[in-house]
Parts: structure tokens; C-alpha cells; sequence
């Protein structure tokens, strides 16, 4: 079992950067594949980008792919997510989860979730 706690989060301007940092507590984190997803109000929970355990594999889902950066650290049980060029359509609640399985971009994957971070991007 993983334990997710996600932060960084805030309101940023459009063009701007943000890194949101999820903590992981549990032995199992660094056989875990990571992943980020977000959910806007009214919208499906959308995949942003996974990680394998190694950190050798990275997958990014096409509306951030040359924007973001997913890195993780077993060292620390961090992972991380550097987004730049945001846009107000980043606007939504990040979320951190972990997968025992595999990298993947479905949610049904991943067993473990944070409670989330709310990223606000203005015009």
C-alpha cells in the first residue's frame, strides 16, 4: 500500500510554471509505477503522465506532451511533475497515483490515489 500526498499547486499565469510534488509513504513505492491525471469540473479525469519504477519508461498524454515533465526520486518516494507554457485549459485538480502492475494511461491501473492539488491558470 502507498500513501500519496500531493502538493505545489496554486494560481499561476498563463505561460507560467509549476511543480507539483507527490509524497509517497510505504515500502512498495519504489517497485510502483507512477502516474498524474487531472479532473476539471464537468470533465472526465484525464491522463497527464506515468513513469515506471526505474524512471526509464515516461508516457505523456498528447495536451501537455512538451510541456510537462514527469521525474521521480526512490531515494526520496517523490515524484514529481514540472509543467511550463501553462494555459487556462490546465486549469483542474492534479492527482498522484501509484500502480503496483504496470505504466499506464488508465486510471483503472492505478490503485492508490492522493487527495489531489488544485492547479489555476488565469488569462
Amino acid at each position: 500500500q502507498v500513501q500519496l500526498v500531493e502538493s505545489g499547486g496554486g494560481l499561476v499565469q498563463a505561460g507560467g510554471s509549476l511543480r507539483l510534488s507527490c509524497a509517497a509513504s510505504g515500502r512498495t513505492f519504489s517497485s510502483s509505477a507512477m502516474g498524474w491525471f487531472r479532473q476539471a469540473p464537468g470533465k472526465e479525469r484525464e491522463f497527464v503522465a506515468a513513469i515506471s519504477w526505474s524512471a526509464i519508461s515516461t508516457y505523456y498524454g498528447d495536451s501537455v506532451k512538451g510541456r510537462a515533465t514527469i521525474s521521480r526520486d526512490n531515494a526520496k518516494n517523490m515524484v514529481y511533475l514540472q509543467m511550463n507554457s501553462l494555459k487556462p485549459e490546465d486549469t483542474a485538480v492534479y492527482y498522484c497515483a501509484a500502480s503496483r502492475y504496470r505504466t499506464s494511461n488508465e486510471a483503472s491501473t492505478y490503485g492508490n490515489w492522493g487527495q489531489g492539488t488544485q492547479v489555476t491558470v488565469s488569462s
